[in-house]
């Protein structure tokens, strides 16, 4: 049921918070959303394929959720973009990020950065089906 489903409209409907303006939006607080609901996507398809301890799910989790992992995800989907979407990708890439990446290089992080904020920016627009639609393609030989 459609009334059944958590999304951000309806997050914020439940706390009486006037939705933002997807136009004023920064990259960067695409990309602060983005890596959550990016995370919460592979965590649900991980835990979909069987339940396993939780340390063995943590692990498969981790190495999908990787900046490198987010990276080669999108350069699986670069050429699927609409140029909308590759637009609010550069914006996240570009940004100037605040911090650094423990485990990644400097490039693989801007890149990571740039593909949270796509997640992000197709989360709080309502397209949920084409973000899980990219996700898909971008981890397919991963999971």
């Amino acid at each position: 049921m459609e009334e059944d489903r958590l999304t951000y409209t309806r997050i914020l409907d439940s706390f009486d918070i006037k939705e933002a303006d997807i136009k004023t939006v920064s990259p960067l607080t695409f990309a602060f959303i983005g890596d959550c609901v990016y995370d919460l996507i592979i965590r649900s398809m991980v835990i979909g394929k069987g339940n396993t301890s939780s340390k063995s799910l943590h692990t498969k989790t981790t190495k999908l959720v990787k900046a490198e992992s987010q990276k080669e995800a999108f350069l699986r989907i670069e050429g699927l973009l609409t140029e909308e979407e590759m637009d609010v990708f550069k914006r996240g890439r570009n940004a100037k990020v605040h911090t650094s990446a423990k485990n990644a290089s400097k490039a693989d992080y801007h890149v990571a950065t740039g593909f949270e904020a796509l997640m992000g920016y197709l989360y709080m627009s309502g397209r949920h089906e084409r973000m899980l639609e990219l996700v898909k393609t971008g981890i397919e030989s991963d999971s």
